[in-house]
């Protein structure tokens, strides 16, 4: 089989063009005669390429000067409890808007280095929408406020950037950073796992303004301190050389698509029309969430019968059509519209889902 329309949730697509450059590059990289993979990260070649991925984030996203822009090993679910150990301290409180699993999980790792306040959460509306802002229960002297602006199971996405104050706002992006243009100023932190809009798994990206990091004293190793991977350039122990490199050629094959604000365009339109043709199948396709809550990363349905979920998967892995079984705890099916699936790949979902209709009844 050649290549196929991915629509996984994670680790998932990345740009054909950035994998074609990495295979081209696997056995001489940078006319070294060795892969990237194979370079020590104190190299003038290795240093020379993460300085110029941070450059190339940086313009991206218009990350400002008094932020730090980490480049660091593991997942996101490892900063759940990181985040508070390094932003607050003993027998502080910490604010948490659960709006998914994700959400309930950062919070449930948190618990052991912060208490937890659950200032909202969708749980009562089985996750299908989002907590009216008005109803938030935030603690004026919490340390921060954390939220997961896209959660990837359930597919409900904030639109707009909640108002945190002055209380620093903490933001699990990992399904939905760089998919549209973001206002930095707006946040303390911001953290990603790689594997949906930015590279491979076993790296997480974060974007932290510099006057945090040195926020709390609280002993702890210096591997989990994020002041100190900021001061050795994310250098501290050896790096996810690989993740970087990937990361480096993803943040150029974005500003070779137009940026953020042009990626943001591409992702509308190809939510838009998945979306219109679930509502569209007169009820053949239902996708649960709010309208007003809709996430243009991730779009979880369900068929009219789920006695055909086995031959829709089936069929439409035949068709070329990768991973849109849905997560265990809601079944069905969910299709991810990551950045590096064109339209193309929706078009022809959308093709192979009216056609099942109609041959399936």
């Amino acid at each position: 089989m050649g290549r196929v329309w991915n629509f996984s949730a994670g680790p998932a697509a990345l740009p054909q063009a950035v994998l074609e450059q990495a295979q081209r590059e696997l056995l001489d990289w940078n006319g070294s005669g060795a892969s990237v993979m194979e370079q020590s990260h104190r190299g003038k070649r290795f240093i020379a390429m993460a300085e110029q991925a941070e450059a190339d984030l940086r313009e991206l996203a218009a990350i400002p000067d008094d932020y730090a822009v980490l480049f660091l090993q593991g997942g996101a679910t490892q900063h759940f409890a990181q985040i508070p150990m390094n932003l607050a301290g003993e027998g502080d409180v910490a604010d948490y808007v659960v709006t998914g699993h994700w959400g309930e999980k950062a919070a449930s790792e948190a618990a052991p280095y912060v208490k937890v306040n659950v200032a909202a959460s969708g749980k009562a509306a089985q996750y299908r929408a989002l907590p009216p802002r008005e109803t938030w229960q935030l603690d004026p002297r919490a340390a921060y406020v954390h939220y997961t602006p896209n959660e990837t199971i359930h597919g409900v996405e904030f639109h707009e950037v909640p108002d945190t104050g002055e209380v620093p706002l903490v933001a699990d992006m990992s399904s939905d950073i760089l998919s549209a243009p973001i206002d930095v100023k707006r946040f303390g932190l911001v953290y990603a796992g790689a594997q949906k809009n930015i590279g491979p798994s076993g790296l997480v990206v974060m974007i932290v303004r510099r006057d945090l990091l040195a926020r709390h004293g609280r002993p702890m190793a210096k591997i989990l301190r994020y002041a100190e991977h900021a001061a050795a350039g994310s250098m501290l122990n050896t790096p996810n050389t690989w993740g970087w490199y990937l990361a480096g050629l993803t943040f150029r094959w974005l500003k070779a698509q137009g940026g953020l604000a042009a990626m943001a365009e591409r992702n509308r339109a190809k939510a838009e029309l998945l979306y219109a043709a679930i509502d569209g199948s007169g009820g053949y396709y239902r996708n649960p969430v709010d309208p007003a809550a809709r996430s243009r990363m991730n779009v979880p349905f369900t068929l009219h019968d789920g006695a055909l979920d086995a031959a829709f998967l089936a069929e439409s892995e035949a068709a070329g059509l990768l991973a849109l079984k849905g997560h265990k705890a809601l079944g069905g099916m969910r299709a991810s519209l990551y950045n590096a699936v064109p339209l193309e790949a929706v078009r022809a979902l959308v093709d192979f889902m009216r056609d099942f209709a109609k041959r399936h009844g």
